[in-house]
């Protein structure tokens, strides 16, 4: 069977909201597979490997996704915030450079959030981030984001436990209010395994050309594994809502990954049946000098 025929299939049969967490809905990571691919085939057929028809999906999608984004900046209404978390070597990097490939820099920004400066500190936690929300026309995607306030804040107790437990309503009610004013929240949890974590952390020592992403501070969270997952448990149900959903992306394998949050960007863009403006009245009877 030719490949383009079983990226068809598989695509007519990837439903989203396999993904996405309803409101309510309780979250134990460890029932989710990081090895999975939900609304994926598991099997080969023909030639063409499951990771080979994937891999093409994701280039079906880049295209379309290109499209859509040019749309997005050329109508000027909708604003798309895309929020990335994930454990350290997650894919938070990988996920934004394959995903959004392609995509024209002029109408899509990366604000990526690591410690807070000493000013940012002498303000409320979402001061840093309010600034970076996406204006009319732009796909804003946040590298990490206002989460760590109840995620590494949590685990490393870096404020009292009464304090951090109010931030739950708080991001809640922050981002309705942004979804009040015109946004598009999409909020994606990278999940790996401890193990795949560790493969890619001694990656980073044994590869030269990545060394420079290898941080000793990663093995302080490393121990601390358990707490994390807790934390993002605790995060996903509690700030999972209609306007602003969590999705669940096994992440173990990278073009699956890929695959699962393209899906779920362009079906979402799609959904907003967005427009070109119409052109000047008197266009059709305008011409170009030589």
């Amino acid at each position: 069977m030719p490949g383009h025929e079983i990226v068809r299939q598989l695509v007519m049969a990837f439903d989203i909201n396999a993904l996405r967490v309803k409101p309510g809905t309780s979250v134990d990571l460890s029932t989710i597979d990081p090895d999975s691919t939900p609304q994926w085939s598991d099997k080969q057929s023909g030639d063409v490997s499951n990771k080979e028809a994937g891999k093409a999906r994701v280039l079906e999608l880049n295209e379309r996704l290109e499209s859509l984004q040019e749309l997005l900046y050329a109508e000027g209404k909708h604003r798309i915030l895309v929020v990335i978390q994930a454990m350290d070597a997650g894919g938070k990097d990988g996920t934004i450079k394959h995903v959004f490939e392609g995509v024209n820099p002029s109408g899509v920004k990366v604000a990526a959030f690591k410690a807070p400066t000493s000013n940012e500190r002498a303000h409320d936690y979402l001061w840093r981030i309010h600034q970076h929300v996406p204006a009319n026309g732009q796909l804003t995607i946040f590298n990490r984001s206002h989460y760590e306030d109840v995620l590494v804040v949590r685990v490393m107790d870096l404020v009292e436990k009464d304090r951090w437990k109010k931030r739950y309503d708080h991001i809640v009610n922050f981002e309705q209010m942004l979804v009040d004013e015109g946004t598009t929240i999409i909020k994606f949890f990278l999940h790996i395994s401890k193990e795949e974590q560790g493969q890619r952390l001694q990656e980073r020592l044994d590869r030269p050309e990545k060394n420079w992403k290898f941080d000793s501070g990663d093995l302080v969270h490393r121990e601390r594994w358990g707490d994390y997952q807790k934390a993002f448990e605790a995060a996903i149900e509690r700030t999972s809502t209609e306007d602003s959903p969590w999705y669940v992306i096994p992440a173990n394998r990278k073009w699956y990954r890929n695959i699962a949050i393209s899906e779920v960007i362009v079906q979402t863009l799609e959904s907003l049946q967005m427009e070109f403006p119409p052109a000047p009245d008197d266009i059709a009877a305008m011409t170009i000098a030589n």
